[in-house]
């Protein structure tokens, strides 16, 4: 049976964000093995890694795909903070200046630390897109929740997104999610402790190869929907005994200790009422046929 929200209930409002600046820099960092390495990080228009690629084997750290926005290139501005807050996965961005004003795009991820906010567009629109160019999000999604299921927390997704996700509920009550992957609480890092779910990512860590090799977590794409067992994400992000939380890849894997692809959760019961079903397919590049996955 397909659970009831209170969509027709949400607030639907505009947030203006821009295309981010990439911040990576010539300095060397350390790799979780003490290597030292300079590439690619966050930020700016990336042209070849986009939703529905995979978040492996880049020649880069936290690559974010697609078009990279922020709502103020200022650091520690409060509007950062709104920005990446009300904006939900599946969202419409519309560009409104430059030579790609009026395109249309989708919201495909939400990044933490750097409050930005990752926006699927065609190859066309991106190769007309600049640094200057300003883009408006049609924000709806934040207050979503199921009305025959109050103890379950609902995030950082459009509401039409989470339709077209199909969740259900099966005839012992238990919600059934397709995702990817199941993730094991303990290989969750960066981003523990932080009580603001309803914005930004968590990463998975990936220093132990043996393991990520055989939960096949190499495999991870940008979009994928995955299982994080025993990890309460209702009100914080904390490890917790049988507790269920759904999120979508929005970053590639990284190569700082603690760190990993990143997840931004949509969905969150401190029980095991939630019940993921494994299924290839569940990627919202494939859903919105976006991406690698555009028609």
């Amino acid at each position: 049976m397909k659970v009831k929200t209170n969509a027709q209930s949400l607030v639907m409002q505009s947030v203006s964000g821009k295309v981010s600046q990439s911040e990576s820099g010539a300095d060397f960092k350390l790799d979780y093995n003490g290597f030292p390495f300079a590439l690619p990080g966050t930020g700016g228009i990336c042209y070849n890694v986009l939703v529905g690629n995979s978040a492996f084997g880049l020649a880069g750290d936290h690559i974010e795909p697609g078009v990279s926005t922020r709502g103020s290139d200022k650091a520690g501005d409060p509007l950062n903070k709104s920005y990446n807050f009300l904006s939900c996965i599946g969202n419409t961005a519309k560009i409104v200046s430059g030579e790609a004003k009026g395109e249309k795009g989708v919201v495909t991820g939400k990044h933490g630390g750097s409050e930005r906010i990752m926006i699927d567009f065609t190859q066309d629109v991106m190769e007309e897109l600049t640094h200057q160019d300003h883009i408006m999000i049609k924000t709806i999604g934040q207050g979503l929740q199921l009305e025959d299921h109050p103890d379950i927390r609902i995030a950082n997704i459009d509401p039409s997104l989470f339709d077209l996700i199909n969740v259900e509920e099966d005839k012992f009550g238990f919600l059934e999610v397709r995702v990817t992957h199941e993730i094991p609480g303990k290989l969750m890092g960066s981003g523990i402790g932080s009580p603001r779910v309803a914005s930004g990512d968590y990463d998975i860590t990936t220093q132990d190869s043996g393991l990520v090799k055989a939960l096949k977590i190499d495999q991870l794409k940008f979009g994928d929907i995955v299982a994080i067992r025993d990890h309460d994400c209702v009100f914080g992000r904390t490890y917790k005994t049988d507790a269920v939380a759904i999120g979508i890849i929005v970053h590639s894997d990284c190569k700082l200790s603690g760190h990993g692809p990143g997840v931004t959760i949509f969905m969150a019961s401190n029980t095991s009422k939630i019940k993921p079903i494994l299924d290839p397919a569940a990627n919202i590049a494939k859903i919105l046929s976006i991406g690698s996955n555009r028609t």
